[in-house]
């Protein structure tokens, strides 16, 4: 019997809908729904990988335990009674912080991560817990717990009012919008020029969202804070601060002035690599236009100066008066507020715990990824001997992957909650799969919050599991019982509770409480294209977290750390390559290189390089050249192109497959090379602990010289 499902796609934070046809347990279409009020018919490639996802042979579907070389399958019951005891008696012998846990970036993407890992966290007791926020949004997070109370109060640019839209070290065009849910995202930027506003795009790299905005100016990797800073030097310097009624509610302004006194534009010119008078232009149209947002992404986060960069982009927004103003960076209003479920989504924190090799901060309840490999390999009390991953391929994704590869093969214990026997899980002494994104019912907790619509959808799940299949929230949920049962203690109130009930019920509840009277389940599965609930609103001081409900716009780590980027104005550049990643519409994470209709085509793991660097090398495209940097070296194809501007190389993010042990079909016959195997654990943010991912200093050559 032929049927439609309609229901928001997984796989990136843009939540499209999609019209999902099924005859019998065939998918026979999956296309754009039309009447979905958010997306309106708008898919990418992405989508159509879903049923690749779901099809796919490589994904397991049991639960798999090693075997001397080799892997058995094992029932549920039976694998999680042995995750359970091996962790215990881990921490038995060697203490609670001898078990580390990650959480991959897929979590928030998952209806039952996003209730269940903290459950799994809190009864593992450890303090060695990472995930991919500290090689990505760690800075935004950071700032929003110090600027406004809480680390999930981002704000989203209001892309469909504004008239001028500056987007730094962003590519929405091929991320579908990152920390800004916004589906169509190309078709919501031509809405600014088509309006006759403008859209301007600031990155090392011609993106392909700097192609369709029209206007682009090259800087150099790294250099963002300093650009940032006289930005709002000028606004200051220049009499265009105009904060509006934010003005009366917001305490440290006159601080931030002092703070990027000295840097003008006619200091950082040089080593940004962006004229004075362009930087000046910059600001003063920020400032003089009615409605207008600054906006910025992964490139100004994962480098040196992120939380920086991200503090920055929040006090410009906010002393031009764009802040919480239509048009500008607003706050949403989601029909299920996490913020108001403190045991879901914390408020955030900073350095209540360090890290016991580096001694670096605990930020928001994580320790910064770039030193998990150390805390592994570091011989002494505390050392983590044990690991939990859920959905996270760290292997791949973290700063010098082969020595966090190296450090996972000597573990007493790993455990992985993953569909796939991956260049990380391959050294897990067991793996509990969970169903396919297209057998579990999803809604959108942490995009909601980030959508530039208020917007609610209920996904139902396409296919029901098979009978000997688990959840992810399952998984988890069994996982926490075990262990705390373990212990000696029985799970009561909020964890015992929340198992019971599950996502559904717990969804259900949540909307009747928050914010939009009226909501329940039931209604919202009715509407089953989904609910908008109009376009975001001003929302402070209600909305902060504060303690007296004020913005704080110059938290003092913040303003100390501005001595720091003032002093790198003095060092030298070096002459080095630098180097940075790049986003693919046609892949996200690195599982996706196993789905067939993303991989088709030429290769894409190529690295870009500008014509005059190649000259110097004697590079031309198709040569392999060989890139190295403190950490390693790897061998890439070249495409010598003006896209990257002199002295920058580009590789794509996700890709080193093939590695033994791993059964990653598709991905296996287009292996590519692993960005982070460049990547440098030592250079991390100094103020957050972010991992440097953009501006890595490296030398390239010929291969084979």
């Amino acid at each position: 019997m032929t049927r439609t499902v309609h229901r928001a796609c997984p796989l990136c934070e843009a939540t499209c809908g999609l019209s999902i046809t099924v005859d019998g347990e065939a998918i026979t279409a999956i296309v754009g729904d039309k009447e979905d009020p958010f997306s309106q018919g708008y898919l990418c490639p992405k989508a159509l990988a879903l049923q690749d996802l779901h099809e796919d042979p490589d994904r397991l579907r049991q639960p798999m335990r090693r075997v001397g070389a080799g892997w058995e399958p094992m029932s549920w019951e039976a694998a999680l009674d042995l995750a359970a005891e091996e962790l215990l008696a881990v921490q038995d012998a060697h203490g609670d912080d001898s078990v580390a846990m990650y959480l991959g970036n897929p979590t928030v993407h998952n209806l039952g991560a996003m209730i269940f890992a903290p459950e799994v966290m809190r009864a593992l007791k450890t303090r060695q817990r990472y995930s991919a926020t500290s090689a990505d949004q760690l800075p935004h997070m950071l700032t929003a717990h110090w600027m406004f109370g809480h680390q999930f109060l981002m704000p989203v640019p209001d892309v469909d009012r504004a008239d001028l839209m500056i987007i730094l070290g962003a590519n929405p065009a091929a991320s579908n919008g990152s920390i800004m849910t916004a589906p169509a995202i190309g078709k919501r930027l031509k809405a600014i020029r088509a309006r006759g506003g403008r859209v301007v795009v600031i990155d090392p790299r011609r993106t392909e969202t700097a192609k369709l905005a029209g206007e682009h100016h090259f800087i150099r990797p790294g250099a963002d804070a300093l650009l940032l800073a006289a930005m709002l030097q000028t606004v200051f310097d220049e009499g265009l601060a105009e904060p509006g009624r934010l003005g009366a509610i917001t305490d440290g302004l006159d601080v931030a002035r002092a703070a990027v006194a000295d840097l003008s534009p006619e200091r950082v010119a040089g080593l940004t690599g962006i004229d004075a008078e362009v930087i000046r232009g910059l600001a003063r149209d920020l400032a003089g236009t009615e409605r207008a947002v600054l906006y910025g992404r992964l490139g100004v986060s994962a480098q040196r100066f992120g939380v920086l960069c991200q503090w920055l982009i929040n006090v410009l927004n906010l002393v031009t008066g764009h802040l919480d103003a239509p048009g500008g960076a607003m706050f949403t209003n989601p029909a299920v507020d996490p913020l108001a479920r403190p045991n879901l989504m914390g408020k955030g924190g900073f350095d209540r715990w360090r890290s016991r090799v580096r001694d670096l901060p605990e930020v928001n309840g994580e320790l910064p990824v770039a030193t998990l490999a150390e805390e592994m390999t570091t011989p002494g009390e505390g050392q983590v001997r044990a690991l939990v991953t859920f959905a996270g391929n760290p292997a791949l994704s973290t700063p010098d992957g082969k020595a966090l590869d190296a450090a996972m093969a000597g573990l007493d214990f790993m455990v992985c909650i993953d569909p796939y026997l991956n260049e990380t899980t391959r050294h897990a002494h067991l793996i509990l799969p969970p169903v396919s994104p297209l057998e579990r019912d999803h809604y959108d907790l942490a995009f909601n919050l980030l959508a530039v619509r208020n917007v609610a959808k209920w996904s139902p799940r396409v296919f029901a599991p098979k009978p000997d299949a688990l959840d992810d929230w399952q998984i988890l949920a069994g996982l926490q019982k075990r262990l705390v049962r373990g212990r000696g203690v029985t799970a009561r109130g909020r964890s015992a509770a929340t198992r019971v009930m599950g996502p559904a019920k717990l969804i259900d509840m949540a909307l009747r409480i928050g914010p939009h009277p009226g909501l329940t389940l039931s209604g919202l599965k009715a509407a089953e294209h989904g609910m908008d609930l109009g376009p975001l609103t001003p929302a402070l001081p209600a909305r902060l977290f504060t303690a007296k409900k004020r913005i704080a716009a110059a938290p003092p780590p913040v303003i100390a750390d501005v001595a720091r980027l003032a002093a790198s104005l003095e060092e030298d550049p070096g002459d080095s390559l630098l180097l940075i990643g790049r986003r693919q519409l046609r892949s996200n994470n690195s599982w996706m290189h196993n789905a067939p209709r993303l991989m088709k085509g030429k290769d894409r793991c190529t690295l870009l390089v500008h014509p005059d660097d190649a000259a110097a090398r004697g590079l031309a495209s198709g040569d392999t050249a060989r890139v190295s940097s403190r950490v390693g070296s790897v061998e890439a194809p070249v495409v010598v192109s003006d896209e990257v501007m002199p002295g920058v190389v580009s590789l794509p993010h996700g890709f080193g497959h093939g590695r033994q042990g791993a059964r990653l079909s598709v991905a296996g016959r287009q292996p590519g090379v692993s960005l982070n195997d460049l990547t440098d654990p030592t250079q991390i943010d100094d103020l957050g602990g972010t991992a440097v991912l953009s501006g890595v200093p490296v030398t390239v050559e010929r291969a084979g010289t």
